[in-house]
């Protein structure tokens, strides 16, 4: 199944829809870092990646991802410039996109003090698991695009496996609750036919329990971030 809201995007929303836009300085971080915590700040439980690409020299921009909130009907394109990150949000109400100005951008820069004071592994490990939120989105698209089955288990493993290496995550109040719920999808998904759409009819189920996880990814990253 094409990812429609991706076509949309392209075609329609970028030339025809309200937007307000944000520059944001790197400053003291590289490139990849202020950009996930761009996808962090710009996330939320109902969002849905339609789209990512990540720079190979987290140095340099070429990171991009863009979120669909459902909720609020509203796309989120985060870009990662060679001098400086760009967040741009589109939608029909042009007070949802004052949400960028007033929301979004001081919790992005409070996040950017924050993160840049701790220490060294500590920013890594909130870095590793914004990347298991990351896939927890990718494992969600894909299984609303009945993306073949092992396109679907190779994301819920991504974001199982990731989470396994990480101190800040596996130590957390919930983790092995959350470790068991991958699981289970995975070893679902691996008894599918690996090269057959994820099964309409099993996509509900999935969802709902992602949702669940996401929610407390989002949780613990934050609680790390903010404090």
């Amino acid at each position: 199944m094409e990812n429609k809201l991706l076509e949309q995007f392209e075609s329609t929303i970028i030339t025809q829809w309200p937007s307000k836009e944000i520059m944001e300085e790197y400053s003291s971080l590289n490139a990849r870092e202020l950009f996930e915590l761009a996808y962090h700040t710009s996330n939320t439980i109902s969002s849905r990646c339609i789209f990512i690409q990540l720079s190979q020299d987290s140095n340099k921009g070429g990171s991009k991802a863009i979120l669909y909130h459902s909720k609020q009907k509203k796309f989120t394109l985060i870009e990662a410039l060679d001098d400086q990150l760009k967040i741009k949000m589109y939608s029909s109400e042009e007070s949802t996109n004052e949400k960028l100005l007033i929301e979004i951008q001081p919790k992005l820069q409070e996040r950017k003090a924050k993160f840049n004071s701790k220490e060294a592994d500590i920013k890594e490990q909130i870095l590793k698991n914004i990347l298991v939120e990351r896939k927890l989105d990718e494992a969600a698209n894909l299984s609303m695009l009945e993306a073949i089955a092992r396109k679907v288990y190779f994301s819920i493993g991504d974001a199982r496996e990731s989470a396994a290496v990480v101190p800040m995550f596996m130590q957390a109040e919930g983790a092995s609750l959350v470790q068991l719920a991958l699981n289970k999808w995975m070893t679902f998904a691996q008894r599918l036919p690996p090269e057959k759409p994820y099964p309409k009819e099993n996509v509900a189920g999935l969802l709902k329990n992602l949702l669940e996880i996401k929610k407390w990814v989002l949780g613990l990253i934050s609680s790390n971030l903010d404090k």
